[in-house]
């Protein structure tokens, strides 16, 4: 008898009773196994919490129960030999094999991934290959792992007897229906097709310091459609794959986490700008947040009652660039204020001399225009 969807009434008689409790009692005995299994490989073989045996053990606890699931069904199956019920039996299995092969599958890919980027570290400052790397796994492993679940559910949907002769026939009119779904799935195989571009080129990478719609932020996860960019106000900014490659943004850390802060300061034009540049120097010397590679003062502008100082100073970070723009800005204007309290900025005027440069009263000029005698 085939195993189709509209069979299935069929059954529900006292056979089926057998079948349910054949499946219940193996669910629990694989359960057990598989936690006795694993306990016994620990003993055996003791490892660290990071290992490769630990990360193999841990990815592969649901495929292994699943083979442990079909090997006592198919211990089950010579109890279960009323006609019709062996062969939605064998056919049950047929399809769960396929399920257990699948799940084999990823947990392979997934323990290789942890395998291959448990060594790389994204709490570090010169982290730009750990980035490189990690984006590359994860953006793989999401779409080696969408494959093959595509593969599994249709291959297992496929042993089913009436799904695949449904399917058969769409094969007759795949034509004008494949431009259908295409066009209406346009949004997401670019999506798909970004995210493969994005692994290859890295236009972006986890951790990543980046400017999105005027936002900063940090690339925290990259998804097979979309990428989470982590604000800096702890807000989260959810940007479509396709972004990445269609649309401008920034990145700060595209081959470097080093970068170069500014901090501007409105002065009065007395301040002795000799002085206050040995004085950024002094600061930076000092502060444990600057690499010692930039620093540099210089007279940008100049205004009607100001001048504009802007500092370049160089950080190992972006963060620690905010940081120390923050410190040395805070540190030079108390320095002003103590130092040089006049070279803040300070509006000038004019004021009358009490008419110190007023005629005296005797050379007051007289109705004709003549001195008085």
């Amino acid at each position: 008898m085939d195993f189709s969807l509209q069979g299935a009434g069929e059954f529900i008689q006292r056979p089926a009773i057998l079948l349910v409790i054949a499946i219940l009692v193996s669910l629990a005995v694989a359960y057990a196994a598989r936690c006795l299994l694993f306990a016994i490989l620990r003993t055996i073989f003791p490892h660290r919490p990071q290992s490769r045996l630990a990360i193999l053990l841990d990815r592969m606890r649901f495929a292994a129960f699943a083979w442990l699931f079909i090997l006592l069904l198919g211990m089950a199956a010579p109890f279960i030999q009323t006609e019709g019920l062996s062969d939605f039996y064998r056919r049950m299995i047929t399809i769960l094999v396929i399920g257990a092969l699948g799940a084999t599958l990823l947990g392979l890919m997934h323990a290789w991934g942890d395998i291959a980027t448990r060594r790389f570290k994204l709490d570090i400052d010169d982290n730009l290959q750990a980035r490189k790397t990690l984006t590359r796994l994860r953006i793989l492993k999401r779409m080696g792992a969408t494959f093959i679940g595509v593969l599994t559910v249709g291959a297992m949907l496929m042993a089913i007897t009436g799904v695949r002769d449904y399917g058969v026939s769409l094969f007759a009119s795949a034509g004008a229906a494949g431009i259908v779904i295409g066009l209406a799935a346009r949004s997401v195989l670019s999506n798909l097709l970004a995210g493969l571009q994005i692994a290859l080129t890295q236009p972006i990478r986890i951790d990543d310091v980046v400017i999105v719609e005027g936002e900063w932020g940090r690339i925290e996860e990259i998804t097979a459609t979309y990428v989470v960019v982590h604000i800096w106000d702890w807000r989260r900014l959810i940007v479509p794959l396709s972004y990445f490659i269609e649309q401008p943004f920034q990145n700060w850390t595209r081959e470097t986490a080093a970068i170069i802060g500014t901090v501007f300061w409105e002065v009065d034009y007395t301040v002795p700008v000799e002085r206050v540049r040995e004085k950024l120097t002094e600061f930076l010397n000092h502060h444990p947040l600057w690499d010692r590679d930039v620093v540099n003062l210089q007279v940008t502008d100049s205004k009607e009652r100001t001048m504009t100082l802007r500092a370049l100073m160089s950080a190992r970070t972006s963060g620690d660039a905010w940081d120390l723009r923050c410190d040395i800005r805070e540190k030079m204007i108390a320095w002003l204020q103590q130092d040089y309290p006049d070279a803040l900025p300070r509006i000038r005027a004019e004021i009358g001399n009490g008419g110190r440069n007023a005629p005296a009263a005797g050379d007051a000029p007289t109705a004709g225009g003549a001195p008085s005698p």
